[in-house]
């Protein structure tokens, strides 16, 4: 079957199911997976496989599996390479909020930058709490504060609430262990300590576009004040009720953050540096930051601090422990699914031969490819709404040009560039997007001009940021 019928088919059923049926992504995707490799011939497939290094009688036996034996091998390999990473994530973000090192963590910042900077406090927040915890629970969490601040200085609402999406947001979208980024990363072979630091490079600087547009427009449109919406009351008295000698030292509330962005970078950094004069780390200092650095491990220490972080703020108390993290995996095991079923779909994708169609489109050799991998990306994120499934998608289809080695840059710019463009343009069929309305009450056309433009232009800002670092440092 032709490939292109074969990407339109998968793409079709992805955008009928989750718009039309209200299918659960899950679901959807891997539906869309095993269409796919029904409809993928046999020498498409053993082409595949050939080009992958196996031998005409091992490519041709791989070939006539069944489509479904196929679809759940893809689906394993992905759950093998993100799977144990994505769940201890959930629990480091759920000790965070249930320790109250979250609030530490955003208090401490307010008070090293004053009241005169809080939004850039605020962002700043968002952004560091974005990186284990999901953005619409970092969205939930800081929006009382962003209420009490406004109340506080009578000004400035509509600033702080786009100060949490500013950094909150970027994060969702750049930052491994998010499941999005993480698995653009393992989908182009990329180490993701060099995907964590990229992203928060490159992130942080879209996030400052996205302030100063804040600033803006909180100058030409300020939002009034608004305290009446659902579950502000509640949240807001919660804040008010912690006091500070009740909640973790600020190094123990990072920790777990940094832990893991520590272990994995290091091994980059060091592994680098020694690289590049020449020298060669002794055996058990290269097995130490092996072992350390490996995103599994790294995780999982991080994932223990916080435990123990959640245990002795809650006075020793086991099951409160015990029930952190069943609600941490219950929530993370969904999240798990999803990305295992678009990894799924993206298998199949690439077994179709969907490679030679995406190089007739563009040059792989050339900075031509980051700008059609954004617009991919965004039209996909546009359309059906979410912005993780739009990175699952759109790698899928683009990571054959990755994989073959033939790019100019570095995978890492084509990466970033498929987080940018799952930013814009949230509308009504974005969960986000309600949320934000919802808690923060703006009116859906307060929520276009404030979010869904500074998401734009957050966007747009690092796709030019990708293009020009790929041609000035490819690192190819």
């Amino acid at each position: 079957m032709d490939p292109i019928f074969v990407l339109l088919l998968g793409i079709v059923i992805v955008f009928a199911g989750i718009l039309l049926f209200k299918l659960h992504p899950f679901f959807t995707l891997i539906i869309a997976a095993m269409a796919v490799a029904a409809f993928t011939s046999t020498d498409m497939l053993t082409a595949y496989w050939v080009g992958e290094g196996e031998s005409a009688e091992a490519a041709a036996k791989l070939a006539s599996s069944s489509f479904g034996s196929r679809v759940a091998i893809a689906f394993g390999i992905t759950c093998g390479k993100i799977g144990i990473v994505i769940c201890m994530a959930s629990i480091i973000g759920k000790c965070l909020l249930d320790s109250g090192a979250a609030m530490r963590i955003v208090r401490s910042i307010l008070r090293l930058l004053g009241e005169k900077n809080a939004p850039a406090a605020m962002g700043f927040s968002g952004f560091i709490l974005g990186i284990p915890v999901f953005f619409d629970t970092v969205f939930y969490l800081l929006i009382p504060l962003a209420k009490a601040l406004a109340a506080s200085t009578k000004k400035n609402y509509g600033l702080y609430v786009l100060a949490i999406i500013a950094g909150g947001s970027i994060a969702h979208s750049q930052i491994p262990p998010t499941p999005g980024p993480l698995f653009v990363a393992e989908m182009l072979n990329i180490d993701i300590g060099v995907m964590m630091m990229g992203g928060i490079v490159v992130g942080g600087i879209a996030a400052a576009c996205g302030m100063v547009y804040a600033y803006w427009i909180n100058k030409v449109r300020p939002i009034p004040f608004r305290d009446d919406e659902e579950g502000s009351d509640t949240a807001a008295q919660s804040w008010n009720d912690l006091k500070d000698e009740d909640l973790p030292s600020f190094w123990i509330s990072v920790s777990p953050i940094l832990l893991p962005l520590l272990l994995l970078s290091g091994k980059t950094v060091l592994t680098g540096m020694a690289g590049s004069v020449g020298l060669e780390l002794p055996t058990w200092l290269n097995a130490t930051v092996e072992w350390l650095g490996d995103k599994n491990v790294a995780l999982t220490i991080a994932a223990s601090l916080g435990l123990f972080t959640l245990y002795r703020a809650k006075n020793n108390q086991g099951d409160t422990v015990k029930t952190a993290m069943q609600s941490a995996l219950a929530s993370g095991g969904i999240v798990l699914m999803i990305t295992c079923a678009g990894g799924a779909f993206g298998g199949m994708l690439q077994q179709s031969g969907i490679r030679s169609v995406v190089e007739q489109f563009s040059d792989a050799t050339s900075i031509g490819l980051l700008p059609m991998a954004f617009i991919l990306t965004a039209l996909i994120r546009t359309v059906q709404g979410s912005a993780t499934v739009a990175m699952i998608t759109s790698v899928g289809i683009l990571a054959p040009l990755a994989l073959a080695g033939t790019l100019g840059f570095h995978p890492i710019y084509l990466a970033m560039v498929i987080g940018f463009g799952s930013k814009p343009f949230p509308w009504m069929n974005d969960s986000g997007f309600w949320v934000i309305s919802k808690m923060s009450g703006m009116t859906e056309g307060e929520t276009i001009i404030n979010f869904s433009f500074m998401a734009t232009i957050m966007a747009t800002v690092g796709l030019i940021v990708c293009m020009i670092a790929s041609t000035v440092w490819p690192m190819a």
